[in-house]
C-alpha cells in the first residue's frame, strides 16, 4: 500500500512538472510573439506618419520627386514585412525606411521656411517619439527572445521544447550597413 501511494505521489509530481514545464515554455513564447507584434505596431505607426510628413515636404520640395517615391517603396516594404514573422525582413524594410526618411530630412534642411512649419515640426517631433517607440519594442522582443532562448536550451525545460511546439527564435539584428551613416544625394 505504502509503495502505492509512493508510486501515485512521483507520478502526480512527475505530471505537474511537465504542464508546468509545458506551460512555462508556451507562455514565454507567446510573451515573444506579442512582443514582436509591438515592433510591427510601432512600425506601422511610422509607415502611417509618413504620408503627411511626405506631403509635408512636397509643397516645399516638389523637385525632389526621387526622394518620395524612395520613401513610398519603402513604406510598402515595411507594411508587407509586418504581415509576416520573418524578423529579418522586418529589421531590413526598417532599415530601408530609416534611410529613406534622412533623405526627406535632408531635403527639410534644404528649405528653412519648412523647418519653421508648425505641422512639420509636429511631424518631426511625431517622428522621434516613434523611433524611440520602436527602439523600446526592438529591445523589449530581443529581452523575450532571451528569456526563450535560455529556457529552450537549458535543463530541464528543454526537453519541453519538441511537446510545447517551442523552439528557439532570431533577434531583432540590425541589417548591415546599419552602424554607418546613410549618404545623401540629389
Amino acid at each position: 500500500m505504502l509503495i502505492a501511494i509512493i508510486v501515485v505521489v512521483v507520478l502526480v509530481a512527475l505530471v505537474g512538472f511537465v504542464i508546468v514545464g509545458f506551460n512555462k515554455l508556451r507562455t514565454t513564447d507567446i510573451g515573444a510573439q506579442e512582443a514582436l507584434g509591438g515592433i510591427d505596431v510601432q512600425l506601422t505607426r511610422r509607415a502611417d506618419l509618413i504620408p503627411n510628413l511626405v506631403e509635408t515636404v512636397k509643397g516645399y520640395a516638389s523637385h525632389e520627386a526621387g526622394v518620395f517615391e524612395e520613401v513610398t517603396k519603402a513604406r510598402a516594404g515595411v507594411q508587407a514585412a509586418a504581415q509576416g514573422d520573418d524578423v529579418p525582413a522586418k529589421a531590413a524594410a526598417d532599415q530601408a525606411l530609416s534611410q529613406a526618411l534622412v533623405k526627406v530630412n535632408a531635403v527639410a534642411e534644404a528649405y528653412p521656411e519648412l523647418k519653421a512649419n508648425g505641422q512639420f515640426l509636429e511631424l518631426q517631433k511625431q517622428l522621434a517619439e516613434t523611433e524611440n517607440q520602436i527602439s523600446f519594442a526592438r529591445q523589449y522582443y530581443n529581452d523575450a527572445v532571451a528569456t526563450l532562448n535560455k529556457l529552450t536550451q537549458t535543463i530541464p525545460w528543454m526537453f519541453f521544447t519538441g511537446i510545447a511546439n517551442v523552439h528557439k527564435r532570431e533577434f531583432y539584428d540590425a541589417p548591415d550597413g546599419q552602424d554607418v551613416a546613410p549618404t545623401v544625394k540629389f
